[in-house]
């Protein structure tokens, strides 16, 4: 068998093969695969000239750029880890990540210039020098080194000589968001990345002919994970810097893009907007969703609106990230619309890079009936060997070489699985389990809902009371009454909310994801 190539000979073999087509278009510029591989390998020069070392940490926090693909593989090709930062953190929470990770540098634009002068104000982390992309002021740290992106890009790299990298070598380490606490350091290697990216283009078809759209944001595998899938195959790569709706529909139209990966927010409010059937679609051959479950009336108006086949995703930081793929064989494709919708809502099949079972609180496989529900546990060759720093998280998680996901799902005959919750989520009221996803799947079925999230709160009664928090569409009415109305005629009565808390906006994470955890904090004040 051969051996796997590292993510640097991902870019590295497609310059080669595609050196003349263009790989990235950003803010209207264009970068043949000639093009960025030269500059990653400059830029890569450059930080072995400032002493970077393999296994070294640098971080980065950036917006979807030609820049952010090019500190990918700049790392990559001396052997040092990356790690992608979420830029809607606060400044203590940066201050951990540059601390525990140990970063030695940062590249960063000078949009998030003062969160990171109030983060390293108080941070105990040893940051050697920051690339900026863009012109700083002048009142960010003198202490250390700050250098110019684009000087960095066009370092001289013909004495640089990359280092041996070995498959089991970090490349990444990637924070989780932290709303249960602090956030955890996920280290994956060239080994989890290049074996996920060779399963995704042959579950996906992927060719030189797509285009991708770079639209989630590039700090989160949501979309990273075509950082390196798209490259392998010569794909195009096409940057949006910040989701909006509108701007994403017209890049999309613009571009010519042919697939995507959105969370579900975004693409509720690509299909909820006022103009979305002024919008050409007609090059999409696919939009996949991950990163949160979706609800079956927002699968229903992507099919509708994009006109083109929709993926549904599931997977996780820890698994590089795909776990399942929701992509129907023929005798499923074949079924009526709404039969096929059944599915398509549906999380997935088993993801070819993994072994995966869903199990009891024994430890059991639960029956194939789409009803028995049980905990999603994992493992293969994308997923990581544990946390950064955490050995007890990391025993935690792992049982006898099985991640421990803490998603609760059901599987049925044709061996879909179909994520009910999450653990921590599951609602217990009066000694029944809710399932939020259900509920709040029933609450965008109302045609005056924009946004919907579901959770428990405590209730002397009946332990936890169904609770949702919703947001209306605009010039869109309905009392809470009625919605909780709506939701018994639809669901068993101890399953529909008990109250509901209209809000102008649900508060989200810098991937896009509903934060439940700020939710239940704001709204059990009330």
């Amino acid at each position: 068998m051969r051996d796997k190539m590292n993510i640097w000979t991902i870019l590295d073999k497609a310059a080669k093969l595609y050196a003349h087509d263009i790989a990235i278009i950003d803010r209207g510029q264009s970068y043949t695969y000639a093009k960025f591989r030269d500059r990653s390998l400059n830029l890569a020069a450059f930080f072995h000239d400032q002493g970077v070392r393999p296994a070294d940490r640098i971080a980065a926090m950036e917006v979807n750029s030609v820049e952010f693909m090019e500190a990918y593989y700049a790392a990559a090709a001396i052997g040092a880890i990356l790690t992608p930062i979420n830029h809607r953190l606060s400044p203590k929470d940066l201050s951990y990540i540059l601390t525990d990770s140990g970063s030695k540098w940062i590249i960063a634009s000078t949009t998030f210039e003062k969160i990171i002068r109030d983060a390293l104000e108080s941070s105990t982390s040893n940051v050697n020098g920051i690339v900026w992309i863009g012109e700083q002021s002048a009142s960010t740290p003198k202490e250390i080194t700050h250098v110019n992106y684009a000087q960095a890009s066009k370092w001289n790299h013909a004495n640089f000589k990359l280092p041996r990298v070995d498959l089991d070598d970090v490349a990444h380490l990637y924070y989780t968001s932290g709303t249960t606490g602090e956030p955890k350091g996920v280290p994956l290697t060239h080994r989890n990345v290049v074996t996920h990216s060779e399963c995704a283009v042959h579950e996906l078809e992927l060719t030189s002919d797509d285009i991708w759209g770079h639209i989630a944001p590039m700090f989160h595998l949501a979309d990273a994970w075509a950082v390196f899938a798209i490259t392998m195959v010569g794909g195009r790569h096409i940057m949006l810097d910040r989701f909006e709706a509108a701007a994403a529909m017209q890049i999309i139209e613009r571009e010519k893009i042919t697939i995507s990966n959105l969370v579900p927010t975004m693409l509720n409010l690509m299909t909820s907007h006022k103009d979305i059937e002024s919008f050409d679609f007609g090059s999409l051959k696919v939009i996949l969703s991950g990163g949160a479950p979706i609800a079956k009336e927002v699968v229903r108006k992507i099919m509708k609106f994009f006109g083109c086949n929709y993926i549904q995703t599931y997977g996780m930081t820890e698994t590089s990230p795909y776990l399942l793929l929701g992509i129907l064989p023929d005798h499923l494709e074949a079924l009526p619309f709404n039969e096929r919708l059944n599915f398509k809502a549906k999380t997935g099949r088993r993801f070819k890079a993994v072994q995966l079972k869903v199990v009891d609180e024994y430890g059991t496989q639960v029956a194939t009936d789409g009803k028995q529900a049980g905990e999603i546990w994992v493992r293969g060759e994308t997923i990581t060997k544990g946390y950064w720093n955490k050995p007890e998280a990391t025993a935690e998680a792992f049982c006898d070489g099985w991640l421990k996901t803490g998603d609760l799902a059901v599987i049925d005959n044709e061996l879909f699985v179909n994520i009910v919750d999450r653990k921590k989520d599951m609602i217990l009221t009066g000694g029944e389990n809710v399932y939020s996803t259900e509920v709040e799947s029933t609450l965008y079925e109302n045609e005056a809902v924009l946004e919907a999230a579901v959770f428990g709160l405590p209730d002397k009664t009946w332990g936890e009371t169904v609770t949702a928090a919703v947001v209306l569409k605009n010039n869109q009415q309905i009392s809470k009454d009625a919605l909780i109305n709506f939701c018994k005629k639809r669901l068993t009565s101890y399953k529909a909310p008990k109250q509901i808390f209209f809000i102008k906006e649900l508060p989200k994470t810098g991937s896009g994801k509903i934060s439940k955890k700020i939710l239940k904090d704001l709204l059990a004040q009330k």
